[in-house]
């Protein structure tokens, strides 16, 4: 390299200390390729054995012009064939395990979906899933290609009976506002309807009007 390119013999070691880290520039589009292409190959064999699992409980339909298996084959139809034969089930009798196959909900989320419906005792609009920590909007309109929203609430706060602790239970009634509330109905008497509700004056008509729907008199 001194006599071709002009290189002092500091020069020359320094290019060829450099050379290793030139192939491992020009490798590494290679394998991040290489990565993706086996983390797509784990995403689909995670995807089918979910499905599998989803079959069994009759999650998805057969249909008599397309069956989801060949009986005169023993390969299985790819997943996303099987996904078009769908059945789409009622969202409120989904659990951590069925709502893992919408695309972008994985264990973790699953299980706070699950929670949060239970402690909000259902849902009345599509809308307050996005109120669930770590839910994105896309992800709430892919719910609804695998399940059937049906609105309903299915537990009430018994407003006039519970103590504090158990008021707070719920997403929408704070620590202080149970307080403030077991307060004023000791002092007052057992509250009518939401609008005795107004009459407390820290409490505001859209915080009313959010948790109306859930409180038994």
């Amino acid at each position: 390299m001194k006599v071709s390119f002009g290189f002092s013999q500091k020069e020359s070691r320094g290019f060829v200390l450099l050379i290793p880290f030139l192939l491992i520039l020009i490798l590494l589009p290679n394998v991040f390729d290489w990565i993706n292409s086996s983390r797509a190959d784990t995403q689909q064999i995670q995807l089918s054995s979910k499905i599998d699992s989803l079959e069994q409980v009759g999650f998805f339909k057969v249909s008599s012009s397309r069956p989801l298996f060949n009986p005169e084959d023993t390969a299985k139809t790819s997943s996303s064939d099987r996904l078009e034969s769908i059945q789409r089930i009622p969202f409120s009798e989904s659990d951590s395990v069925t709502l893992q196959i919408v695309p972008g909900i994985g264990p973790t989320l699953a299980a706070r979906i699950v929670k949060y419906r239970e402690n909000l005792g259902g849902f009345h609009s599509q809308e307050q899933l996005l109120e669930i920590y770590g839910i994105k909007e896309e992800v709430v309109e892919n719910l609804w290609e695998y399940f059937e929203f049906d609105p309903g609430i299915r537990r009430k706060v018994k407003i006039n009976e519970l103590d504090v602790p158990e008021l707070a239970k719920h997403p929408y009634i704070g620590y202080g506002e149970a307080k403030v509330l077991v307060a004023y109905r000791k002092q007052h008497g057992d509250f009518s309807n939401s609008e005795d509700l107004l009459k407390i004056k820290i409490f505001k008509a859209e915080w009313v009007n959010k948790i109306e729907p859930y409180l038994e008199f």
